[in-house]
């Protein structure tokens, strides 16, 4: 079930995004340095009309932005671990975030249903680098225990839309 801001970002994109938007955000998932021209050939329209749907879809916030995905390994980050969160007491997710947001080997987390407070997706250069982040979460504050898994081998990367 939709909350109420999600539902309303749904109709407003929905209103606003038609089925070329949606194959032009397609082939910029799959290639974000496609040419508008390469686009307009697959989509059927010109490279101006591609730029034009382009830059509206990212002043409308639909497009968030363009980046380069660098593989972890590279900036030494190989040891990836998912970390099931465990807090005592009721926690907000504000205060889950600013726990959170201290230790820089988590990159990513969310509030999650099921006995787990929270799921968090850390990534450091090796076992005991990850060691020390996971006890500096468990240190914090109402955190009651972590339970992690660590990633042995990807078997699917897709990035999130």
């Amino acid at each position: 079930m939709l909350n109420t801001a999600t539902r309303a970002r749904f109709e407003h994109y929905r209103r606003r995004v038609d089925n070329l938007d949606f194959s032009i955000i397609d082939l910029l998932r799959q290639n974000a340095r496609a040419g508008y021209g390469d686009i307009g050939d697959v989509v059927g329209l010109s490279a101006s009309a591609v730029k034009r749907r382009v830059d509206r879809m990212v002043h409308d916030g639909v497009i968030r932005g363009f980046t380069v995905q660098v593989d972890p390994a590279v900036d030494g980050l190989a040891t990836e671990a998912y970390v099931e969160l465990f807090c005592r007491g009721t926690v907000s997710p504000a205060e889950l975030q600013r726990i959170l947001s201290t230790v820089p080997e988590v990159v990513d987390a969310g509030t999650v249903t099921g006995s787990a407070d929270a799921i968090v997706h850390m990534r450091s250069r090796d076992i005991p680098s990850l060691e020390g982040a996971l006890e500096r979460v468990r240190n914090a504050p109402n955190v009651d225990h972590t339970r992690s898994a660590i990633v042995l081998s990807k078997l699917i990367n897709r990035q999130p839309a």
